[in-house]
């Protein structure tokens, strides 16, 4: 399985990981700029994904409209 694609969650304790509104105090500057970086990726992969479901929604309701 490629590394964008497996499941995320609250097993995957790696550094970058990152909850909403937790305590940031604690973070060094160098766990900030991983975080930042895999939020960044995340986001990219989530307007990637929306996309495609778009693309896929605009494709079916273009079949069906005939």
């Amino acid at each position: 399985m490629d590394e964008d694609d497996r499941p995320r969650g609250p097993q995957d304790k790696s550094a970058a990981s990152h909850r909403l509104g937790q305590p940031l105090d604690t973070l060094s500057l160098a766990e900030f700029d991983e975080r930042i970086a895999a939020l960044r990726a995340e986001i990219e992969r989530l307007s990637q994904a929306r996309a495609a479901k778009a693309a896929s929604l605009a494709a079916a309701e273009g079949l069906f409209k005939k």
